[in-house]
C-alpha cells in the first residue's frame, strides 16, 4: 500500500491512510526510535558500576566512544540502502541488529566485549532514526508531516534526558531477577524491541521499486577513515591532551579522509552516500548546518546541567534526571504545537528563527546560576532552552526533506541524523573539555575570595582535617567529588561556586554559538510543503511521459504552474490530473 495522509490542503488519494493508521505505525516507530535514542546516553551513568563489576574502570571511554562511532557512520549507509532497497526490511533489520548486540552486552564479561558489543549495537541504532523519519516521509506528505513527527522529535529528546535517570535506577539495583542490575541497561531493549518488529511486520506495507545502482561502499570506508578519528580525538581529548603526538595523528588521518570522501562522492555522482548535489540546495545546506549547530548545543549544554545539578546541588543521577524534566515538557509542547501549525498554515521557517532566539535566552539566562541559585529558576531557563530546542528539531528535519527529491527521501533523513551526532559529539567533547579546563581556576580563584569569609575562616578552624582533605582531593583533580557531602558548608560552597563559574563559561559559549543558528535560520529559505507523500511523488515521477519538478527545473517540493483551464488557486502534482488546492503560498523568504 503506498498511501499518505489526506491532508488538510489536499484531497484524499486513493488508498490513503487514515489517522488511525498512521498512529499505530507511529506507534512502531517510535518504540524504534526510543530504544536508539535511549542507549546513547542511558550508559553514562551507570558506566561507574559497570566498570567496577567488570574490574577495569579505565577502559569505560571506550564502550561510549565504540556506540558514538558506529551509530554516526552506519546512518548515512542506512538511509543511502533504504532509498535503493525499500525501508521496511532495512528497518527491522537494523532494530534486529540493535537487540542481538543489546542481548551481548548483557552478556559480557568484560569491558572490551562489552565496547565490541556496544559497536554492534551501535550498527543497528545508526539505521534505527533515519528510516523512521524516512518512513514518515513515505506516507505522509510534508504539510501533514510535520504533526507527526513532532512526537518522533518529542520521543527522542525525551529518551535521551531519561537515559541517565533509568541507567541509574538500574545500576543502582545491586540484583534484579538474580542478575546485576546495571544488566538490565540492556536486557530491557529485547521486549520493547520485539513489540516494534511485530506492529511493523503487521501494520507498515511500502511498495517500493528496487533501484540497481552502485553502492558507494568506497564513500562508506572512507567516511569512516575520516570520523573515526575524529570522534576518537574528541572523546579521548581530554585525557591525551588536544595537542599530544595522538592528536594530531587522529587530525591528520581525519581531514585526509574526509578529503578523499569528498573526492569520491564527486566520483560517484548520483550513487553516492551523501550525493553532492542535495547541498546545492541551499534550504538543505543552510538546515544541515543549522543541525550541527543544535546538535552542539543540545548535547553539550545537556552534558554541563546534569553536573551542575549533582556536584552543586547534590542531587542523584537518578534525581538530575528527574530535574531535567521541565527541558523535555518544554521540548514536548513546542515540538508537538509546532507540527500542528505547520500542518494548518503550510509555513516552517518562523518556527527555527524563534527556537534559536529562545534558545540564546535560555543560555544566556543560564549564566547567570551559581551555587545558591534556587531550583525553581534553574528549570523555568531550562524550559526556555527547551521551547526553542522544540522549535528547531523538527521543522529542520522537515526543511531537508522537503528540499530533495523524493527519491532521496532516505538521504535527507540520514542526513539530519549524521550532522545532529557530529555535533552532538563535538560539542560534548569541547563543551566539557572547556568545563573541567575552567574549573580548576576559578575553584581556586573562589577559594582565594573566601579567605576573607569569617565563615570560612571559622569553619577551617573548627575542622583542620576536612581543610587537609580538601587540599590532598583537589590536588588530584576532579575525578571523584564524593569527598565533599563530608565537608561543612562554609568549607565546601567556594567549590560549589566555582564550579558553577565554570559552567557559567560554558554556557556563555553555548549561547554565543546560537547566534550563529539565528543567522542560519534566518537565511533558511522556506520553500513550499508538498502536498503528496514521499511514495506518491515516486510513483507520479516514474510515471511514463512524467517530468519530475526536479528535473524540470523547478525547485524540489514546489508545485508545477497552472495548466489550461486550471485557476491560480490550484496545483497540479507532475504525471497526474490531480488537481490540489494549493496553500497560501506567500513569498518565499
Amino acid at each position: 500500500m503506498s498511501a499518505t495522509s489526506p491532508g488538510r490542503t489536499g484531497a484524499p488519494s486513493e488508498g490513503a491512510l487514515s489517522h488511525r493508521q498512521i498512529l499505530t505505525i507511529l506507534s512502531g516507530l517510535v518504540l524504534g526510535m526510543f530504544l536508539a535514542a535511549l542507549d546513547q546516553t542511558i550508559v553514562s551513568t551507570a558506566i561507574k558500576t559497570i566498570g567496577n563489576d567488570l574490574d577495569d574502570l579505565s577502559a569505560q571511554a571506550w564502550v561510549t566512544t565504540a556506540f558514538l562511532i558506529t551509530s554516526t557512520i552506519a546512518a548515512p549507509l542506512f538511509g543511502k540502502l533504504s532509498d535503493l532497497y525499500g525501508r521496511k526490511r532495512l528497518f527491522m533489520f537494523s532494530i534486529v541488529i540493535f537487540v542481538v548486540g543489546s542481548a551481548l552486552c548483557g552478556l559480557a564479561q568484560s569491558m572490551y566485549e562489552l565496547a565490541a558489543f556496544r559497536a554492534f549495537q551501535g550498527i543497528g541504532a545508526g539505521g534505527i532514526m533515519p528510516l523512521a523519519l524516512a518512513v514518515i516521509g513515505d506516507i505522509i506528505p510534508p504539510r501533514e508531516r510535520a504533526r507527526y513527527q513532532g512526537y518522533m522529535m518529542a520521543v527522542f529528546a525525551s529518551a535521551s534526558v531519561l537515559g541517565p535517570v533509568l541507567g541509574g535506577l538500574f545500576s543502582g539495583t545491586d540484583s534484579f531477577l538474580g542478575t546485576a542490575g546495571w544488566r538490565w541497561i540492556f536486557y530491557i531493549n529485547v521486549p520493547v524491541a520485539a513489540i516494534a518488529l511485530v506492529v511493523i511486520a503487521k501494520v507498515l506495507h511500502l511498495d517500493h521499486v528496487r533501484r540497481e545502482r552502485r553502492i558507494d561502499w568506497w564513500g562508506s570506508v572512507l567516511l569512516a577513515v575520516g570520523l573515526v578519528p575524529l570522534l576518537v580525538v574528541a572523546e579521548q581529548g581530554q585525557s591525551w591532551g588536544w595537542a599530544s603526538a595522538g592528536a594530531f595523528a587522529c587530525y591528520l588521518t581525519g581531514a585526509a579522509g574526509l578529503a578523499l570522501f569528498v573526492w569520491v562522492e564527486h566520483r560517484m555522482g548520483d550513487d553516492a552516500l551523501l550525493p553532492l548535489r542535495l547541498f546545492r540546495s541551499s534550504t538543505f545546506s543552510v538546515a544541515s548546518a543549522q543541525v550541527a549547530i543544535i546538535g552542539m548545543a543540545m548535547f553539550g549544554g545537556m552534558s554541563v546541567i546534569p553536573l551542575y545539578l549533582q556536584i552543586v546541588k547534590g542531587a542523584s543521577p537518578t534525581k538530575s534526571g528527574l530535574l531535567m524534566l521541565p527541558m523535555v515538557a518544554g521540548l514536548m509542547l513546542a515540538s508537538l504545537g509546532s507540527g500542528r501549525l505547520i500542518a494548518r498554515t503550510g509555513r516552517y521557517k518562523v518556527f527555527p528563527v524563534v527556537g534559536s532566539v529562545l534558545m540564546v535566552l535560555g543560555m544566556s539566562v543560564m549564566t547567570t546560576i551559581g551555587a545558591d541559585t534556587p531550583l525553581w529558576r534553574t528549570d523555568i531557563y531550562m524550559a526556555v532552552f527547551g521551547i526553542g530546542l522544540g522549535l528547531n528539531m523538527q521543522s529542520l528535519v522537515l526543511a531537508m526533506q522537503n528540499a530533495v527529491p523524493a527519491k532521496d527521501m532516505g538521504v535527507a533523513s540520514a542526513s539530519s541524523t549524521f550532522f545532529r551526532s557530529i555535533g552532538g559529539t563535538l560539542g560534548t567533547a569541547i563543551f566539557l573539555s572547556v568545563l573541567f579546563s575552567q574549573a580548576g581556576s576559578k575553584i581556586g580563584h573562589a577559594y582565594t575570595k573566601a579567605a576573607g569569609d569569617p565563615a570560612f575562616v571559622a569553619a577551617g578552624r573548627a575542622h583542620p582535617d576536612q581543610i587537609a582533605a580538601l587540599h590532598q582531593h583537589l590536588g588530584g583533580g576532579l575525578d571523584d567529588t564524593s569527598f565533599l557531602n563530608s565537608l561543612a558548608r562554609p568549607i565546601s560552597h567556594p567549590f560549589f561556586a566555582g564550579f558553577s563559574s565554570a559552567g557559567d563559561v560554558v554556557f556563555t559559549i553555548v549561547a554565543v554559538l546560537l547566534l550563529a543558528a539565528i543567522v542560519l535560520s534566518v537565511r533558511l529559505k522556506e520553500v513550499p510543503l508538498r502536498l503528496v507523500s514521499g511514495n506518491q511523488a515516486r510513483s507520479q515521477a516514474e510515471a511514463p511521459g512524467a517530468v519530475p519538478a526536479e528535473d524540470a527545473g523547478a525547485p524540489a517540493g514546489t508545485a508545477a504552474a497552472p495548466g489550461p483551464g486550471l485557476s491560480p488557486g490550484t496545483a497540479t502534482v507532475p504525471g497526474t490530473a490531480l488537481a490540489a488546492e494549493a496553500p497560501p503560498a506567500g513569498p518565499a523568504n
